[in-house]
């Protein structure tokens, strides 16, 4: 069996009673960088009196999964197998996700336990009340990818949540401003760290603010959506329209993905 266990995002005791159960149970734990991964469980271990010594590890990130998953079979997963990210939740911006489908096609028993996300922390902290988000983990670094993403990002009416690094934090906040300085921003950095902080202001005040502010740490930004005005249009509101047969089947063609033809002829 395969278990995907969250690690904390910063403060350790946000491991749960069941993540430390599960770790201890381990005797196969792949992980994203397994230096890191020993030194999270030394130290989850020193703090709560338990034994992680005796565990095989083995590396699975992003430049190496392909080739893991063609050393893995059935057998593998009749140990206690485990899978960590170096902080959060498995599969969220971070490597995994292909070890679950490898689960899922060769009909594997698998599960994915709750735990840190910086996502999720990051929504409930930012006073919006939207009910829907795209997530978008980190935007491309430069050039066309990152801007239409942004242009995507401020004409889509979800509220949008993306991470950032430090070094280009002042860069996106000026892009933003750029593009639409009075929209709202919330930003959070080290989510559950000692140096936790947040901010809420339009994208121009934040970019002059930040000319001068501490911007070391990690960063997950929260993105205020468009407001759109008016209502979408309806199938039925195209059907009433007085409109020639042909413009009115292609518009409910693209609207219901049916024939053009089709709709024509139930028109005619």
């Amino acid at each position: 069996m395969l278990t995907l266990v969250p690690t904390p995002i910063g403060n350790l005791e946000d491991i749960s009673l069941r993540a430390l159960n599960t770790l201890l149970e381990a005797e196969l734990i792949f992980c994203e960088d397994t230096r890191v991964t020993k030194k999270l469980l030394n130290l989850l271990g020193e703090k709560n009196n338990l034994d992680f010594s005796n565990k095989e590890y083995k590396s699975f990130h992003s430049h190496n999964e392909n080739q893991v998953l063609k050393t893995l079979s059935n057998e593998t997963f009749t140990k206690n197998v485990v899978y960590v990210s170096d902080a959060g939740m498995p599969c969220v911006s971070d490597p995994g996700a292909t070890l679950v489908d490898f689960c899922i096609q060769n009909d594997i028993k698998y599960d994915v336990l709750p735990g840190a996300n910086a996502v999720l922390t990051a929504y409930a902290m930012s006073g919006f009340t939207n009910t829907t988000f795209s997530f978008h983990g980190f935007l491309a670094h430069k050039g066309s990818e990152r801007s239409s993403k942004l242009d995507a990002i401020l004409n889509d009416d979800k509220l949008a949540i993306l991470y950032e690094s430090p070094h280009r934090l002042l860069k996106l906040l000026e892009e933003l401003a750029k593009k639409d300085e009075n929209r709202t921003i919330f930003l959070v950095k080290e989510i559950s760290k000692l140096h936790q902080k947040t901010y809420k202001d339009k994208t121009l005040a934040l970019y002059e603010l930040f000319k001068s502010e501490n911007i070391r740490g990690e960063w997950v930004v929260v993105i205020e959506p468009i407001q759109k005005t008016g209502e979408a249009l309806s199938i039925k509101d195209i059907e009433d329209l007085d409109l020639a047969p042909k413009v009115k089947a292609k518009l409910l063609a693209k609207m219901t993905g049916r024939k053009t033809k089709e709709i024509y002829q139930e028109l005619m």
